[in-house]
């Protein structure tokens, strides 16, 4: 890298509904890290409890706060940040998830050694505590391109970062739908040729084993919508890209 590129700015994205409980412990992941050079943009939700009033205490320099008018979703409020991004890369975390201390400086070289325009991490599942559970990690590959992302939807929200350089803000918008993420991941794919996997858990997936069991079925129904409804493909081979899914699903819950 030469010039601005040795120190580019990494435009970091939380959106935030009624995290009250977590907000906090996210963006002090962020102010952790090794590498400075970033902004934080928090994108509050038309959140009902007190996440508002701890985003504005939070704000600085660095932090932006910005507030939507009406709820509207994941999709459209990490839209809203991205909109409001300034820097030459873009990252996502959600409020309840965090960051190990050196997850943008790692990643940024990752990024710099393949010369890619999109990126992801492993990462580990924490309890509501943010502990961390034992055994409880996942691998990634060391890439995927569209095809392989059906069959496996191990790319996590809070490990994704984007070089602005090579992929621009209107290709990595979100779809607003259920599961905007995935849905999101197998758009951007269709136009550039692979996400490139670094197998190293920079990232904390914090949900409750309350909550993992009982997404199972939600998860199911809103990656075979995705199959039918947004990608279009014939029930034949939804059915097959779906048993691949399935087998990776499980053995990431495991």
């Amino acid at each position: 890298m030469t010039g601005k590129e040795k120190n580019p700015l990494v435009s970091v994205i939380i959106p935030v509904f009624n995290a009250e409980k977590t907000i906090e412990r996210a963006v002090r992941s962020v102010e952790n890290q090794t590498y400075k050079n970033w902004e934080l943009i928090l994108v509050d939700d038309c959140s009902s409890d007190e996440s508002l009033k701890i985003l504005k205490s939070l704000e600085n320099k660095m932090i932006r706060a910005i507030h939507l008018r009406k709820n509207s979703g994941p999709a459209i409020t990490r839209n809203a940040g991205i909109k409001a991004a300034k820097g030459d890369f873009i990252a996502f975390l959600d409020a309840d998830d965090f960051w190990d201390a050196q997850k943008l400086e790692k990643q940024l070289k990752f990024m710099e050694e393949k010369d890619c325009a999109f990126s992801f991490t492993s990462y580990k599942f924490a309890n509501e505590d943010g502990y961390s559970m034992k055994s409880r990690s996942v691998n990634v590959p060391e890439r995927l391109n569209y095809k392989k992302a059906l069959k496996n939807t191990t790319i996590f929200t809070s490990t994704v970062m984007f070089d602005l350089s090579k992929i621009s803000k209107d290709e990595i918008y979100m779809i607003d739908v259920k599961s905007e993420d995935t849905a999101t991941w197998w758009k951007i794919l269709k136009e550039v040729d692979f996400a490139y996997g670094l197998n190293e858990p920079l990232s904390s997936y914090c949900r409750s084993r309350d909550t993992l069991s009982s997404n199972k079925l939600e998860a199911i129904r809103r990656v075979w919508n995705l199959y039918r409804n947004v990608e279009h493909l014939n029930f034949f081979y939804s059915a097959y890209n779906f048993i691949f899914y399935a087998t990776h699903a499980m053995g990431r819950r495991v």
